[in-house]
């Protein structure tokens, strides 16, 4: 029994940590965004760490990939099952004081394949936890799959060097399989709408008084019976329930204090230019997109840039390389939604997306 146990934990741990790792090596630059809110000031406030996001989400996640390959062949497993605890004892922590100061709404450990909640992902660790505690100690049980050293070598070799090619492919181009709410296909329209008898927000509205020297909340039912003496100080609300949120819901395309998304998206040949901090974008997708804008243009197309940046980073970027298309507002973290390369390319037809580059690509859109 104890032999099942240990060989079940190692399969189900195995397989976990390559599928796991696998869906965000397809798109590490996505893990990356995930790593910047942890780095940030609501969480753990370690901003010197956030330029190193991109190298660390791409070293993690072959890590990951790696290791669940070594615990299937059993390829040194000592070092193996203490490298798994030692990852899995630091993600626990992270997603368990995730959820419980309720920092970071998804932890982002099967990328945008699968949402978890804060809690939901707790959990998941934690039974990883016992998993990978049972191959602890029953690491003698663990022997390897193929008794010939060099072929057990090659096998983790290979993975090695499969992880590092696919990494490369995808921070080059674009990730292999969009799980995306704007991936080629989707129509951007529907993906905001709200389904009729979808649930609606619950938030229940509270009070803030001082009582005391102390500041205590109370609901709009305890108003009648406030304590004597109570100063009032401010109300908020809080959600009790957050309804349907539809897989779209934050895409805007302002300009002048206006939102043109509406009329814009109706336009049967729009190419959209993504680069959600002007001050980031790389400079040799930025030089390409003058003589894009004058291809597109000839060929009937609208052009826009889609941008988070200042009007003076706006115009700066105009300036310095000759772009005369204007630029829309939209939130930062929808324009990264929408792709992983700064800039990027997205072609669309009344609201539906047909094709998205990265700007090593330019030449591959089917204008």
């Amino acid at each position: 029994m104890k032999n099942f146990i240990s060989q079940f934990s190692r399969l189900f741990v195995g397989i976990l940590f390559i599928i796991s790792g696998l869906i965000k090596l397809n798109d590490p630059v996505g893990f990356s965004y995930k790593l910047t809110e942890y780095f940030s000031e609501p969480v753990f406030n370690l901003p010197f760490l956030t330029p190193y996001c991109l190298y660390l989400a791409v070293f993690l996640v072959i890590v990951e990939v790696v290791l669940g390959v070594m615990l299937l062949i059993g390829y040194k497993s000592k070092f193996t099952i203490w490298s798994l605890l030692l990852m899995i004892v630091f993600f626990t922590f992270l997603t368990f004081y995730s959820a419980y100061f309720d920092v970071v709404k998804d932890c982002g450990c099967f990328g945008d394949a699968l949402h978890l909640t804060p809690w939901e992902s707790f959990t998941k660790d934690v039974i990883l936890l016992g998993f990978i505690l049972i191959l602890y100690i029953n690491q003698k049980r663990i022997k390897p799959l193929f008794n010939n050293n060099s072929f057990q070598n090659a096998i983790v070799y290979l993975s090695l060097a499969i992880s590092i090619f696919i990494a490369y492919l995808v921070l080059n181009h674009l990730p292999i399989i969009d799980f995306r709410p704007y991936k080629v296909g989707n129509n951007i329209q529907k993906g905001m709408r709200i389904p009729q008898g979808a649930p609606t927000p619950v938030v229940e509205m509270v009070f803030i008084y001082k009582v005391n020297g102390a500041l205590k909340e109370f609901t709009e039912k305890d108003l009648m019976n406030l304590p004597e003496g109570a100063e009032f100080v401010d109300r908020k609300d809080k959600i009790i329930s957050q309804g349907y949120i539809p897989p779209i819901h934050d895409f805007t395309m302002t300009k002048d204090d206006s939102d043109y998304k509406d009329e814009l998206l109706l336009e049967p040949k729009l190419l959209m230019i993504v680069t959600y901090d002007l001050t980031l974008s790389k400079e040799e997708g930025m030089i390409k997109l003058a003589s894009l804008y004058n291809e597109a243009s000839v060929k009937g197309y609208k052009v826009v840039g889609m941008t988070n940046s200042s009007k003076a980073e706006i115009e700066k970027a105009q300036k310095k390389y000759n772009l005369k298309f204007d630029f829309y507002s939209c939130d930062a973290i929808a324009l990264k939604t929408i792709e992983r390369a700064n800039p990027s390319i997205v072609i669309l037809n009344k609201g539906t997306i047909k094709q998205k580059v990265h700007y090593n690509d330019i030449k591959d859109l089917k204008l």
